[in-house]
């Protein structure tokens, strides 16, 4: 018998006689309680409906027994573990991690069956009845509540207020929408949400001081057929503020407000337009509220303008508050309101600096240090002006001459984002989310010990959006990359003879042309089971330019600044699903499809924008950029040779991974990923060898995909999350066919299998 399988088994037994002790700190004369269960006894009642009841229903019993995994009280079990005095690891344990046990005593029966049969009648089943039973075995106690639910009225007519007033006939303009469908069942729950539906409707159209109090939904249930009739009414009661229709009178905002300023001055009040600005030391142009505000004097008040002047003044940038009033206009009988925005500045210019350490799955130890200065009113326009620098290094720590491998990097960027968009003609947006229109320049310095140096140059000129909270569009009209070495030694010459791949690494090359990238996700929303996040990119390069000038890569290659340009179209989208299990589970999943098409002026992608697979956030039991492409297996991968990274044209990756929430703050990980990389075809610079392309293989692709398998622990601290991941390859796609999947040389207690397939990685953050 192994070590690991006798490990194994003690911590099975050790658990099985821990069940055996959950009642130990039960008290006489009690029980542990372990749980209670609705069950609908009501042959009437259909049988999906009853299956939503049941779990509906048994949803509401308090209070919860304590949690199991199957059949294991795991908390239960490490709060036994405390001992009499109170000391020791095992009171510590128990303080920290366990969890007391829930008693029957604690248990209202008669409130809870009270409980349950008010949810039935809210459901519609006003004749329902319902009984308790009690079941104790070896001190547990659990309970089965039964319930006759009776027959369930249906809405056999909706009635909406025959008032004749301005409320009267805007509640009566909401009826076509209703909620309420003749021949659907009671609910109570759909008739709350239909008085917040009419509300909301009501608060487009002016009715600033109304509320869903002020509607009553009458019901008669006196049909023996069992019918119910509903009646939608304005109370009696309603004032006369909350049936008038309100319209705004003056706008009043405070860009630089704190809170001692409570009053000014009318002399230093500034009119622009509708607005009364109250800015005396001219912090902000009153232009910039021309992109903000959807209020002008004169308008019917409604919520959207409302809440879109709201977002938008808090995603504009400078402001670290924003607060908003509606006051009614003193000494008028008229129904108008003053409205006044308070907007408290961030500091304007800030200093930050950030320090980080890494390790990946490629033996890179590294840190980099980078110091960014921040002006978020830069020209008085709400302008973001960013400068950053940055100096790094990563260090190989295997093998016997590691300088090789040894990488230094520095470099600096700026950012200016203009909180609109600047273009030749006016576009105007509607979201609540201010445009912005971006300016980017930077610079990257990267030496590779005993290999080569690259300087890159990079600006763009684009805009990013948010129709919503859930999609986002970035769009470069212009990108331009420059890269060129400036130092190659003579032994990366000397190696690129051997292998013509290392060549496309340091090639001189401009990327000129327009991307677009799209972002859509829901996982924001919490009370969905199923939630998505889906990236698309549009990548174009050298493509009018290549066009006009005629390029060819084979014959008539063309050149910008003595330098090639690349002509291309690359696509990449990442598409992920996440699904709750229970309450504190989740399983995710994520494909990736990427394809780069290059022609005219270039044979293959840039070797910066080709696709790699591989790490810590890829196919974690390989190590990074070693992988591929297709079934090519690079010979110097482990030896000190020069190595360059593993790169393809076309990228498919598919991951999926549980994640149990384990206790406190730590959760788990099972996952799989399963990819690779390929060319496109053959090219001149790359691989030559046709088990690195994909064409020669058509459907048959699938046989070249490299497939993980791994563990790891997720320690979620809210504000950062820390990874550990181990991980290893289940299929090698450059091993003979027939050969690939290497399930029976596994083998934990081999040092050497571990060195060759064991792969740690740790990270910040969730792999997707």
């Amino acid at each position: 018998m192994t070590k690991p399988f006798k490990y194994t088994l003690l911590l099975f037994i050790s658990l099985l006689l821990g069940a055996c002790s959950a009642t130990k700190y039960v008290p006489e004369g009690d029980q542990l309680y372990i749980g209670g269960k609705v069950k609908v006894d009501d042959k009437d009642v259909k049988k999906k409906e009853k299956k939503s009841l049941e779990s509906d229903l048994t949803g509401l019993l308090r209070p919860k027994p304590n949690g199991s995994i199957l059949g294991l009280r795991f908390k239960l079990l490490l709060y036994n573990m405390k001992s009499k005095s109170g000391k020791g690891i095992g009171s510590w344990i128990s303080r920290k991690f366990g969890e007391p046990p829930v008693l029957f005593s604690s248990v209202k029966v008669d409130y809870n069956r009270q409980v349950v049969q008010n949810r039935l009648e809210n459901r519609g089943y006003f004749r329902s009845l319902v009984s308790a039973d009690t079941t104790i075995k070896s001190k547990k106690a659990s309970l089965t509540y039964h319930a006759f639910a009776g027959p369930q009225y249906l809405i056999s007519g909706v009635h909406f207020t025959s008032d004749s007033s301005d409320l009267g006939r805007a509640i009566n303009g909401a009826a076509p929408q209703t909620l309420l469908k003749v021949g659907e069942p009671y609910s109570l729950d759909v008739i709350k949400t239909e008085r917040e539906r009419i509300d909301s409707k009501l608060k487009e159209e002016g009715f600033f001081y109304f509320s869903p109090d002020y509607l009553l939904v009458q019901v008669d249930s006196t049909d023996e057929k069992h019918k119910t009739e509903l009646y939608v009414n304005i109370k009696n009661t309603t004032p006369e503020k909350a049936r008038d229709i309100y319209h705004i009178n003056d706008i009043y905002i405070y860009p630089n407000y704190t809170l001692r300023q409570d009053s000014v001055p009318a002399t230093r009040i500034r009119q622009y337009k509708d607005f009364k600005i109250i800015d005396p030391r001219k912090t902000i142009r009153p232009q910039v509220f021309d992109q903000t505000m959807f209020f002008n004097k004169g308008d019917i008040y409604n919520r959207t303008d409302h809440n879109l002047a709201l977002n938008r003044l808090t995603t504009m940038g400078p402001f670290k508050f924003v607060k908003n009033k509606f006051t009614d206009v003193a000494g008028t009988d008229s129904s108008l309101l003053n409205t006044y925005y308070y907007l408290t500045p961030y500091p304007k210019k800030s200093i930050k600096l950030d320090l980080t350490g890494k390790v990946n799955s490629a033996n890179y130890t590294g840190s980099e240090v980078q110091l960014s200065w921040r002006n978020r009113n830069a020209f008085r326009g709400a302008e973001l002006l960013t400068v950053s620098a940055y100096v790094g290094t990563d260090f190989q720590f295997s093998g016997a001459s590691t300088s090789a491998k040894n990488i230094f990097r520095y470099g600096a960027q700026a950012d200016l984002s203009f909180p609109r968009f600047i273009t030749p003609f006016n576009i105007k947006s509607s979201s609540a989310f201010v445009p912005r229109t971006k300016i980017t320049l930077g610079y990257d310095f990267l030496k590779k010990q005993e290999s080569y140096t690259l300087n890159s140059f990079r600006t763009s000129f684009g805009y990013t959006w948010k129709e919503n909270i859930k999609k986002e569009h970035t769009l470069n009209i212009l990108s331009v990359t420059y890269v060129k070495p400036s130092k190659v030694t003579d032994e990366y010459l000397s190696e690129i003879q051997n292998d013509p791949t290392l060549q496309h690494v340091i090639d001189s090359t401009f990327i000129i042309g327009p991307n677009y990238n799209f972002n859509y996700t829901n996982t924001n929303e919490s009370f969905r089971t199923n939630t998505f996040y889906f990236n698309g990119n549009v990548d174009l390069a050298g493509n009018i330019i290549g066009l006009v000038q005629g390029a060819d890569y084979y014959t008539n290659r063309k050149k910008i600044f003595n330098a090639n340009y690349a002509q291309y179209v690359r696509l990449e989208a990442d598409f992920r699903h996440y699904l709750k299990l229970g309450t504190s589970s989740s399983w995710a999943n994520r494909v990736i499809a990427g394809y780069g098409y290059a022609y005219g002026n270039s044979a293959s992608l840039p070797f910066v924008k080709q696709f790699f697979i591989g790490g810590t956030n890829s196919l974690r039991g390989f190590r990074a950029r070693t992988l591929g492409p297709g079934s090519y297996r690079d010979p110097k991968i482990g030896t000190d040779s020069i190595v360059t990274d593993q790169a393809g044209d076309i990228k498919l990756e598919f991951n999926t991974e549980y994640r149990p929430k384990l206790f406190s703050v730590v959760r788990g990980a099972l996952f799989v990923d399963a990819g690779n990389i390929w060319y496109r075809n053959n090219d001149p610079n790359a691989r030559s060898t046709e088990e690195a392309q994909l064409k020669k293989f058509g459907k048959d692709f699938m046989n070249q995909l490299a497939v993980d398998v791994g563990a790891g622990l997720r320690f979620d601290l809210s504000f950062l999350v820390l990874r550990t991941d181990f991980a290893f390859p289940v299929r090698k796609p450059w091993l003979p066919e027939g050969q690939r999947w290497v399930f029976n040389e596994i083998d934990f207690g081999s040092k050497s299998w571990r060195s060759d397939n064991l792969v740690f990685n740790l990270a910040i953050g969730y792999p997707f």
